[in-house]
């Protein structure tokens, strides 16, 4: 026994099937996300539109693989024009 449960995945499995979820998954279809394994975890990396959708991407990963500890670093782009100006001193 190595004493790794049987239901868990190696992490370049669960690796690997994060990124293909992302990308195929209709309902997330994000492929500018990457997933980079560390000491910790996995670390999600990349850049979406709005923080609802960086909360989505979490949820998802986080129902699909509870047992994996994920951390993002997941920022967010602001893809519309500013609702203010703003004025510089």
């Amino acid at each position: 026994m190595t004493g790794q449960s049987h239901d868990v995945p190696p992490d370049e499995y669960v690796e690997a099937e994060i990124q293909s979820m992302l990308a195929e998954d209709p309902s997330v279809a994000e492929q500018g996300i990457t997933v980079v394994r560390r000491e910790s975890g996995l670390v999600l990396y990349g850049e979406v539109e709005s923080p609802h959708r960086r909360e989505e991407i979490l949820r998802r990963v986080a129902e699909r693989f509870p047992d994996t500890p994920v951390t993002s670093d997941i920022g967010v782009i602001r893809t519309e024009a500013p609702t203010q100006v703003e004025e510089l001193p």
